[in-house]
């Protein structure tokens, strides 16, 4: 490893070099300058003094150096587009070309990169070379397909795209997206084939047939979100699309068929990549695709050439040239998980197979270490996103890799075979079913086992945490017997591993039927805790209604199953913003009615048709309208009946009451901003006093005092996330709220919230903190 080692710094000196030119543009121009000259002293001092640690300072300045330059010579196009094109919503036009495959998104819009050529305005034109991210409804393409390589014209409006994003401009193609030119070539051609293997499996039943293309040739435009949910819960997310699992499985197979054909091993290499760059031209040759197959390449030259060194070496060289032309890519999390599964596979996956194979078979030891060193790296950068742990990530990937290599070679097969022989491309297409169904049902029986994902540790310090779990792993499992030196780390590794692993399981137990006897059964409403969303229960008997579902499927799920629950009567969705919708995921198919708003765009009608499909029924509501839940009663309050003042969103989000039966007086806020609330505060269909109120939009400082002293509740709660970047909930709103002696419950400090009728008032039951009694003194839920 000697020979690879000095790569390693340099290719850290890149990544930070781009982290902070990326972050901070505008003094990249001053950064690489300091760098070039920093560069230049070290050399000097090499030069002079033989043999130091000056000639690897001065490479590592110099890699950094390159990337800050490269973020400089760009600064003043990317600049003079955001200043041309963001400008009050104007209408551009944009000539581009497509960089990227054309993805659908959970909303129902499609997203694509490009690369935009002119961009004309008011009359004004401004010529220029600056990548754009692109959304646009499906139904407002036209001209042709739109697929990578197609020249286009785009309308609409942008914004710009966050700091460190490689976009520069976010077009919402409201006025559409209009096909000049088709791709051509070798796109071209890569283009028809994928089409027409998507056409080919479309034949195809099940979660199988929708996710063949996606492991063959990249295209993911059949799998649902259902199956995406359940492969992202089980670790599986590489197999969905091309990444360098798919690389790795052609390099591999050429490799073998040119060993068994007794080519020389230089041969072998050569035809490996060969087949790889085919295959990388097959599947789209955009930023991720080219990333993969950069680190599939440095992975299987360690592998494949029997040094590890070599592989080390390539891995680090792949960083230093990937960053140097894209230095946005320092801020993508796909291109760190790339580069830690593939360092996992050099570094880890060795010392892990040995350690294992001293209580394993070797062969299954080598199997097991594979999805367990890429587990153990890539684990801390998923939880930065997600902050849960996988239980049976391991299992999964053991139970579905063996089928990958079968699906992805078969349906290569089937797609070369398309154009000219139908009929056979079509019985390997079929063939090539039977792999990739096994991959969907092996991730959704995954995601639906007791505890599938474990809730853990958000922000760095949940990364942190799970690295230092994952570092314990590998004291305890690759380190060999030896004297005190190594006694100690493997037996405090042994404890800190045995506590979480306890940990874990009884935090499992609560996620599923244990937890139901954890918590107390007479409530009424329940905040669950879900992070910067809202989802809040409602329950009258064995009658339970939902408003709204929280950010993410994972944590509502475990919400569920800890309180028991598993149908909904009635869904509310107050309003389509993420952190009140997004978890629809975990209810598709288990919901009886749901109820609605204003619609904003297509992708709140796809997720309203979703719920149709699986057998709900879906009615838009506005004041005045009202319905029972078991015993108890809803009324709406708002939005008022073709109401135009507010548009679909925040301010226009359905505000509902319950009360009756055991259902204590409540009020449901959504999102409501002080104006409507006023509004709402005057309006003759408000009933106060009532006993719980719902804090509109996570406790925010845009509060109507009036409206809550005209409510003056007993208890409120504010769902909100502990991790958010808001101020959530505000001071003021919680001196606003105890002003009036009302008890407050909320999630980010509290955890799951319940509420319970006690017949003399309300009680407040709070997972992490003391109950109270806000109306029988007794504090608890009975």
């Amino acid at each position: 490893m000697r020979r690879a080692a000095p790569l390693a710094p340099v290719a850290v000196a890149a990544w930070a070099g781009a982290v902070v030119a990326v972050v901070l543009p505008a003094a990249a121009g001053v950064l690489a300058a300091v760098l070039w000259a920093a560069a230049v002293i070290a050399l000097t001092i090499a030069m002079r003094r033989p043999g130091s640690a000056a000639a690897l300072i001065a490479v590592a300045l110099a890699a950094a150096a390159v990337v800050a330059s490269h973020v400089a010579a760009a600064q003043p196009a990317r600049e003079a587009a955001i200043s041309f094109g963001v400008d009050g919503g104007r209408a551009l036009e944009l000539t581009a070309v497509v960089t990227s495959k054309v993805a659908p998104a959970a909303s129902g819009s499609l997203w694509f990169d490009a690369d935009a050529g002119l961009i004309e305005a008011g009359g004004r034109a401004l010529p220029t070379a600056v990548p754009v991210s692109v959304s646009v409804a499906p139904t407002d393409i036209t001209g042709g397909r739109l697929d990578l390589g197609s020249k286009v014209v785009i309308s609409g409006t942008a914004v710009a795209g966050d700091a460190g994003d490689r976009a520069v401009l976010v077009v919402f193609a409201s006025r559409g997206v209009r096909v000049t030119d088709p791709p051509l070539g070798l796109e071209g051609a890569a283009s028809d084939l994928r089409t027409g293997f998507v056409t080919l499996t479309a034949r195809l039943p099940g979660d199988g047939g929708g996710l063949l293309p996606g492991l063959a040739v990249g295209d993911t435009s059949a799998v649902s979100g259902e199956l995406d949910a359940a492969m992202k819960a089980s670790s599986l997310s590489h197999l969905t699309a091309v990444s360098g699992a798919n690389c790795a499985i052609i390099v591999g197979l050429v490799f073998g068929g040119a060993a068994l054909c007794g080519a020389r091993r230089w041969l072998r290499v050569v035809a490996s990549l060969t087949a790889l760059a085919g295959f990388v031209v097959l599947v789209t040759p955009e930023p991720s695709v080219v990333r993969a197959a950069a680190m599939a390449t440095a992975a299987m030259l360690g592998v494949l050439l029997g040094r590890p060194a070599a592989g080390a070496g390539a891995l680090g060289l792949a960083v230093i040239v990937l960053i140097a032309a894209d230095p946005w890519l320092a801020l993508s999390l796909g291109f760190a998980l790339s580069a830690a599964a593939t360092a996992a596979l050099l570094v880890l996956a060795p010392p892990l197979a040995r350690g294992l194979a001293r209580h394993l078979p070797s062969a299954l030891a080598l199997v097991l270490a594979v999805p367990l060193a890429a587990q153990l790296a890539c684990g801390p950068l998923l939880v930065l996103v997600n902050p849960v742990v996988p239980l049976y990530g391991v299992l999964a990937n053991l139970v579905a890799g063996p089928a990958a290599p079968a699906a992805t070679v078969l349906g290569l097969v089937a797609c070369l075979l398309a154009p000219v022989l139908p009929g056979l491309a079509g019985l390997v297409a079929g063939l090539a079913w039977l792999p990739s169904s096994w991959i969907a049902a092996t991730a959704t029986t995954a995601a639906n086992l007791p505890a599938a994902s474990i809730p853990w540790l958000e922000g760095w310090g949940g990364a942190a945490a799970l690295a230092g779990l994952g570092l314990c792993v590998v004291v305890v499992v690759a380190w060999r017997s030896g004297g005190l030196h190594v006694l100690i780390p493997r037996v405090v590794a042994t404890v800190v591993l045995s506590g979480t692993v306890g940990a874990l399981l009884g935090n499992g137990a609560l996620a599923g039927p244990v937890g139901v006897l954890s918590v107390p059964s007479g409530w009424s409403i329940a905040a669950c805790d879900v992070g910067q969303g809202d989802a809040v229960l409602v329950r009258s008997g064995a009658h339970v209604a939902l408003i709204d579902t929280g950010p993410a499927p994972e944590p509502l799920r475990a919400c569920l199953a800890r309180l028991g629950i598993g149908h909904i009567e009635l869904l509310v969705l107050t309003h389509f913003d993420l952190d009140h919708a997004g978890g629809a995921d975990a209810l598709v198919g288990s919901v009886g009615t749901v109820l609605h708003g204003p619609v904003g765009d297509a992708g709140d009608t796809t997720l309203l048709d979703r719920f149709a499909h699986a057998g709900a029924r879906v009615a838009a509501v506005s004041a005045g309208m009202t319905g029972s839940l078991g015993d108890a009663r809803w009324r709406v309050l708002w939005p008022r009946a073709n109401g135009v003042a507010f548009p679909p969103g925040n301010d226009a989000s359905v505000i509902v009451e319950m009360r009756g039966g055991r259902v204590p007086a409540s009020l449901f806020l959504g999102d409501l901003s002080a104006t409507p609330q006023a509004i709402l505060a005057g309006d003759r269909l408000l009933q106060p006093p009532y006993e719980v109120v719902k804090v509109a939009h996570h406790g925010s400082a845009d509060q109507d005092a009036g409206l809550y002293r005209r409510i003056h509740a007993a208890v409120a709660v504010v769902s909100v996330g502990s991790d958010n970047d808001y101020g959530h909930p505000r001071a003021e709103t919680l001196q606003l709220l105890s002003a009036a002696g009302t008890a407050i419950g909320r999630t980010d400090r509290d955890g799951l919230v319940l509420v319970a009728d006690s017949g003399e008032g309300v009680d407040l039951w709070r997972e992490r903190g003391p109950p109270t009694g806000a109306g029988s003194g007794v504090g608890t839920v009975p």
